[in-house]
Parts: structure tokens; C-alpha cells; sequence
């Protein structure tokens, strides 16, 4: 009979799981990403265009598949709107604005190492 037994290393320190943080670590860890929730965060809601103008050095696809990625996380809520020319705007959910105040702290620890 199989030995059913685990090896993996214990995930938990002072009796804490800090597994659940994997996802949104690989999510936040990516390129522009923790720039973009400040971006949109401190806007109601904006338009593409207006988020690429507050990260020049980014490029157009780069911005949208973190977009992508935050809609699918469901951190921003993109909305379109049925008008000639076509219309997205880009705003954060209530979980987005949590991840924005939670990120606050370490970008002004951030900004004062500089």
C-alpha cells in the first residue's frame, strides 16, 4: 500500500496560512501592476488613453493584458458604453479599492527609501 503521507513544508507561520497569498502576489508582482490599482484608484474611472498617459514607458499591450488580469481577478470593473466612437471606462471594484489601501503603505515606504 501507497504511503499517503505529505512531505510538503507547513505554509502556516504562528498559526497563520499565508497560501491564499500566492495568487494575488503573482498578480501584484507583475509589470505595472501595483501602478495601475494607484492609477485608477485615484480616479472615479478612466479611459485607456488616460491610463497610458500616466505610464509613457508602458507599452499598449502590457496595459491590457494587466487590465485584462485585474477584470478577470475582478479588482477593476470595465465599462462600455454603446456610443459612436466606442467608449470603455476603467474603475476599481470595492475589492480593488481594498488592494489600493492595503498597497498605500508600502509605496510611501517605497517612495521614502528613494
Amino acid at each position: 500500500m501507497a504511503d499517503t503521507t505529505s512531505d510538503a513544508p507547513v505554509c502556516n507561520v504562528d498559526g497563520t496560512c499565508y497560501c491564499p497569498l500566492t495568487g494575488v502576489i503573482d498578480l501584484l508582482s507583475r509589470k505595472y501592476a501595483m501602478q495601475l490599482v494607484s492609477i485608477i484608484g485615484a480616479h472615479d474611472s478612466l479611459r485607456f488613453a488616460e491610463i497610458e498617459a500616466h505610464l509613457p514607458t508602458a507599452s499598449t499591450s502590457t496595459i491590457s493584458k494587466r487590465l485584462d488580469e485585474f477584470e478577470e481577478a475582478s479588482l477593476i470593473s470595465r465599462t462600455q458604453y454603446n456610443e459612436i466612437p466606442p467608449r470603455v471606462e476603467y474603475s476599481l471594484t470595492d475589492d480593488g479599492g481594498e488592494v489600493r489601501t492595503r498597497l498605500e503603505p508600502l509605496l510611501e515606504w517605497a517612495s521614502a527609501a528613494e
